[in-house]
């Protein structure tokens, strides 16, 4: 230890220096937001809650191809399906499990009718773990619920494209 260090420390140096650097932040302006009052940018590609959406008429646009149970890393997805009287094919089961689910966007790419898809929906939570596990139902309700906005956002992320 040098005299310099010596001296350094006898008054404190990297105490004053850590003062200064907080009395320079002091007067700088705060970017600290107030959050549920205030709200910071999303970006349009943002995932998190799931929907299955609907076409316009009604009806389910799941046509049960299972590319997005198959393409799933984590095996959060399970379906079930059966085919109807007009010979076209559907969903009986469509469930995920958002505790195993990694939000990587996977299932909305492999989509080829836009079925599925993450919406900007992050206040969500689940007490027990049943809470996460979302059934077909729940997820056609979150479709029918965030349309607009899914809609807006799909416009949007194609500028990006």
């Amino acid at each position: 230890m040098g005299a310099r260090d010596f001296i350094g420390s006898l008054f404190l140096k990297e105490l004053v220096q850590g003062l200064a650097l907080t009395a320079g932040y002091l007067f700088k302006p705060k970017i600290t937001i107030q959050y549920p009052e205030e709200k910071t940018p999303m970006s349009p590609r943002f995932r998190g809650l799931h929907a299955l959406r609907r076409y316009p008429n009604g009806e389910e646009r799941c046509i049960a191809c299972k590319l997005c149970e198959a393409v799933c890393p984590a095996l959060a997805i399970t379906i079930e399906s059966a085919q109807r009287d007009d010979g076209s094919r559907r969903t009986t089961r469509y469930d995920i499990d958002l505790t195993k689910c990694i939000f990587c966007g996977f299932c909305e790419e492999a989509c080829p009718v836009d079925a599925i898809v993450e919406t900007h929906i992050f206040e969500y939570h689940g007490e027990n773990r049943g809470d996460l596990y979302y059934t077909k139902q729940m997820l056609l309700a979150n479709g029918d619920r965030y349309e607009q906005d899914i809609a807006r956002n799909r416009e949007l992320d194609a500028k990006y494209r």
